[in-house]
C-alpha cells in the first residue's frame, strides 16, 4: 500500500487547448499525475472550437502541474455530427493512425457521436508486448530511439516490458488513412450529456458521489485540477462513485494513466478512476452507484497501487471527505 502523503507519479497532462501547434513536438515526462480538467471535453458553444482548459478555481491547468509541458498533454475529445478521422488528427497535428491505434479502432470503423477518444500529443502507435521482445527490438522494428520509448512509458533504466504490455510508441509510423467523411452512426451505444462549459462554477454536489474504495487511505489531497489519490492493496475492487454511463473503458497506458475508466453522470459531471489493474465495464455499460467497475492497481505513470480519482465539473468529495453515506 502507497503510504506517502506526497505519491506523485511521472505522468502526462489531459488538457484541451485551442492552441494545437506544440503537441507534436515530441514526448518529455513530468512529475505529476495526468490532470482531469473541469474542461477536458468541453466544446465552445459555437460548435467551432475547443474551449481553454481550467481548473476548478478557474486556473490554466498547466499552471497545476508540477513541471508541467505543453508538449506531454493528452486530451479527451467527444465525437461531434460530421466529425472525420482526418479532421480531427488534423486538429491535434497527429495521424489518422495515431487516433485510431490508441482507439483500439480500425480504418474503415465509424465515428459515433459523443463517443470520447483519446488524442495522444505526438503521433504514433500502440503496441502490445509479445514474448521475447524488448526495447531494442521494439525500436528497430518501428525505427525509433529505444530512448524515447523507455521515456515516454516511463520505464525503468533496464527497458524492463514484459508479454501483453500496452505501450505507446512515439512517432512509429504506417500507411496513413485519406479519410473520407465518416457517417454518423444512425443510433450511437453511448448517450453522453450536455459538456460542462468553463462559463459555469465548479458545482458543490453535497452527498452525490460516494467513496469508490471504502476503507483505502487518501496518500496524495487535491492535485491535478480535481483528483485524490487513494492508496489501497491490488486488486481492491473500485466501485461506481455515482449512477452514469461508461463513456471510456481502456486497457493500456492511456498517457500515463494505465488502464482507465470515465463515467459520464446525468448531472452532466464525469468522474475517472486510473491505474486499475482490471477493467470490468465496457463503453456504453449503464453503472449503479456502488457497481463494480474495476480493481485498484498501479499500472500507467505510478509509484504504487492506488486509485487516481478525479471529478470533472463538482467538487471532489476525496478531498474533505464529505463522500455520500
Amino acid at each position: 500500500m502507497t503510504q506517502s502523503g506526497n505519491n506523485s507519479q511521472t505522468g502526462l497532462a489531459l488538457i484541451a487547448q485551442t492552441s494545437l501547434n506544440s503537441l507534436n513536438k515530441g514526448s518529455q515526462k513530468t512529475a505529476a499525475d495526468p490532470t482531469f480538467s473541469n474542461s477536458i471535453v468541453n466544446i465552445d458553444p459555437t460548435g467551432t472550437s475547443l474551449v481553454s482548459a481550467t481548473g476548478p478555481a478557474g486556473v490554466s491547468d498547466i499552471n497545476d502541474i508540477e513541471g508541467g509541458s505543453d508538449s506531454d498533454q493528452v486530451t479527451f475529445y467527444t465525437v461531434r455530427d460530421k466529425d472525420t478521422w482526418s479532421g480531427i488528427a488534423g486538429m491535434y497535428g497527429v495521424t489518422v493512425d495515431t487516433i485510431l491505434s490508441e482507439n483500439d479502432r480500425k480504418q474503415g470503423d465509424r465515428l459515433i457521436t459523443g463517443e470520447l477518444l483519446l488524442i495522444p500529443p505526438v503521433s504514433g502507435l500502440e503496441y502490445t508486448v509479445k514474448s521475447g521482445d524488448s526495447c531494442a527490438t521494439i525500436a528497430k522494428t518501428y525505427k525509433v530511439p529505444a530512448g524515447d520509448i523507455a521515456d515516454y512509458n516511463d520505464l525503468d533504466a533496464k527497458c524492463t516490458i514484459n508479454a501483453g504490455d500496452k505501450l505507446f510508441i512515439p512517432n512509429a509510423e504506417k500507411t496513413i488513412e485519406t479519410a473520407k467523411p465518416v457517417q454518423k452512426a444512425a443510433k450511437s451505444s453511448v448517450k453522453v450529456s450536455q459538456p460542462y462549459l468553463t462559463s459555469q462554477p465548479t458545482k458543490n454536489i453535497s452527498g452525490y458521489y460516494a467513496n469508490p474504495v471504502p476503507g483505502c487511505i487518501r496518500t496524495q489531497g487535491l492535485h491535478d485540477g480535481n483528483a485524490v489519490d487513494l492508496g489501497c492493496p491490488t486488486g481492491t475492487p473500485i466501485h461506481a462513485s455515482a449512477s452514469g454511463t461508461v463513456v471510456f473503458a481502456k486497457m493500456g497506458n492511456n498517457g500515463g494513466y494505465g488502464n482507465l475508466v470515465i463515467i459520464q453522470h446525468d448531472n452532466g459531471t464525469k468522474t475517472l478512476y486510473a491505474h486499475l489493474s482490471k477493467i470490468a465495464v465496457s463503453v456504453g455499460e449503464h453503472v449503479s452507484q456502488g457497481q463494480i467497475i474495476g480493481y485498484v492497481g498501479s499500472t500507467g505513470h505510478s509509484t504504487g497501487p492506488h486509485l487516481h480519482f478525479a471529478v470533472q465539473g463538482a467538487k471532489n468529495p476525496g478531498a474533505d471527505g464529505s463522500w455520500a453515506k
